[in-house]
């Protein structure tokens, strides 16, 4: 009987871990291949604010980050540089700067949800027409999913 116990724990051990990694792993298996570096500029020289992803914000961590330039125009986002790999990213517009979990959800009445981000090594996420993001001065990337801040940048 104890070697079955024993058995059913450590099987059970194993799957948890198993299903943990492939949500992990999934959407990095499953993400298309980020734009090029010259569409990543040919979009940012037309921007009219950009920002920086940082690691080093309050609720970043080892598995929620990212680092590089994010350019802001009238009809595109984009980023030069990457992200965490992680599942239903979002991309919102905030009037306030946000770097924790905490300030995200008291200010998420007041964002504006542009649009998913589906790639983790540069991306482009088209502004809706009626978004204005002149209104707002922060651009943040959120895991809906699991409500994980991921990244923010000031822009204005």
């Amino acid at each position: 009987m104890k070697n079955w116990i024993v058995l059913l724990f450590t099987h059970g051990f194993a799957i948890a871990i198993g299903f943990a990694a492939g949500i992990y792993a999934l959407p990095i298996l499953i993400a298309p291949e980020g734009p090029s570096v010259e569409v990543i500029e040919s979009t940012a020289s037309k921007a009219n604010y950009s920002g920086e992803f940082r690691k080093d914000l309050k609720d970043s961590d080892t598995f929620h980050w990212g680092e590089g330039k994010v350019s802001i125009g009238p009809e595109t986002i984009s980023l030069m540089g990457e992200l965490a790999p992680g599942p239903d990213y979002k991309l919102y517009l905030s009037p306030e700067f946000v770097e924790t979990e905490a300030d995200f959800n008291r200010l998420k009445p007041q964002m504006q949800r542009v649009g998913d981000v589906k790639t983790f090594q540069n991306f482009l996420v088209e502004v809706p027409s009626d978004v204005d993001p002149s209104q707002f001065n922060t651009v943040i990337v959120w895991c809906e999913s699991f409500g994980e801040f991921i990244t923010a940048a000031r822009y204005k």
